[in-house]
């Protein structure tokens, strides 16, 4: 991964590895809404932007990520009903749909194991569960 040739601003994948250095992201489906999909994601490296990098790579940009190109409707049936029901939802999460729900690291200085935990913010609660009653009726 390294910068996008094209876009000094972005990031990009190069699989040749070429050009950038090496980049690597697990990822597991939590839960499924159709076109939309909640994932967790496991780093084992650090690099700018690499989730939403790697996630744009698979034809899969975070929702509403408008660097990457999650803040269009990519697939399904683009209805008048599904468009603004999308429409809304980018309200309701009106920034990347991205959160660190833990994060560790060795302390630099101390060398002390250091770890942290945040909940899932409520604009993204709030989309999950739109997506939910969407795709459950």
């Amino acid at each position: 991964m390294g910068r996008d040739h094209k876009d000094r601003k972005k990031m990009a994948v190069y699989p040749d590895g070429a050009h950038g250095r090496s980049a690597v992201t697990h990822y597991k489906v939590l839960e499924r809404f159709h076109y939309v999909t909640v994932l967790e994601c496991r780093l084992e490296t650090g690099r700018t932007h690499q989730i939403r990098v790697h996630m744009q790579y698979l034809k899969h940009p975070l929702f509403n990520d408008e660097v990457y190109g999650g803040d269009k409707i990519l697939r399904g049936t683009v209805t008048t009903k599904y468009s603004k029901f999308v429409e809304n939802c980018f309200k309701i999460l009106p920034r990347q749909a991205l959160h660190a729900m833990s994060l560790g690291f060795t302390h630099p200085t101390t060398g002390k194991e250091m770890y942290f935990e945040s909940p899932l913010p409520k604009d993204m609660e709030k989309a999950i569960e739109k997506w939910r009653a969407y795709t459950s009726s």
